[in-house]
């Protein structure tokens, strides 16, 4: 018999999107790559700064977009509140952290939970939960179709250099005036505003697995000026990075 509460700890190779239900709520959370994560229309990327908690029993989209070790946490509906959200992604906190990894010694096959193993999983989920209640803001709205799907893509892809909306459109087999209208009905922003978003999630992944400088990280996002990529990264994250970063390592 299951406990009430287990470590899921895995490697996973690159694959593309399948769909993820479980029977228990879920805390997902990898200690090395990064996933993709769709749900009620909405799209976030889950590098080792960041966790997923998904409600028992609600289908989402999970695409493994670099080679994953994880180390999630499934608790029995009863042993949990039931998350206010189908899927929140939001920021790890060093406690958080530290009490998945000591998390990793109790497994499907453990049995009933010790007094002090129950505890630790009871603190993980109360952690968890308050961390829920700020939601990260590293999120887009996911395209309709299979032409915009294609166009943000090829726009992820090139997002690190200067790409050119026109040749995006040619690339996705559209006009530029049926592109442009296609972000705006879908997604509800301009490509320029969707650029602008990819690369500031870019930056934050490196921002929370590298030690690489800010200068170095905004060239290798697609930002020619500190100046610019500062602005930018602001008016999404409503902090510097300097700022996130120390936030994330505390």
């Amino acid at each position: 018999m299951e406990p009430k509460a287990y470590c899921f700890h895995r490697c996973f190779d690159p694959a593309g999107p399948s769909e993820f239900e479980v029977d228990r709520h879920y805390l997902l959370y990898a200690l090395e790559g990064t996933i993709r994560l769709e749900a009620d229309g909405h799209r976030w990327t889950l590098p080792p700064a960041r966790a997923a908690l998904i409600r028992a029993r609600n289908p989402i989209t999970i695409t493994v977009l670099s080679k994953l070790t994880s180390a999630s946490v499934l608790f029995e509906t009863d042993f949990m509140m039931e998350p206010q959200r189908v899927l929140t992604v939001f920021e790890m906190s060093p406690l958080a952290r530290e009490l998945v990894r000591e998390c990793r010694e109790w497994g499907a096959d453990s049995g009933e939970l010790s007094p002090f193993a129950k505890q630790i999983f009871t603190t993980l989920a109360d952690v968890v939960q308050q961390l829920a209640c700020v939601p990260s803001k590293c999120v887009l709205p996911s395209p309709k179709s299979q032409q915009l799907s294609r166009a943000v893509h090829l726009t992820e892809l090139a997002a690190h250099a200067n790409p050119v909306f026109d040749d995006i459109a040619v690339q996705s087999n559209q006009s530029p005036r049926a592109l442009a209208r296609r972000f705006a009905n879908e997604m509800g922003m301009t490509w320029r505003e969707v650029l602008r978003h990819i690369r500031v999630m870019n930056a934050v992944n490196y921002l929370a697995t590298t030690d690489s400088q800010i200068t170095e990280i905004a060239l290798s996002v697609g930002y020619g000026s500190l100046s610019g990529f500062n602005a930018a990264f602001r008016m999404h994250m409503d902090m510097t990075p300097s700022e996130y970063r120390q936030s994330i390592r505390r």
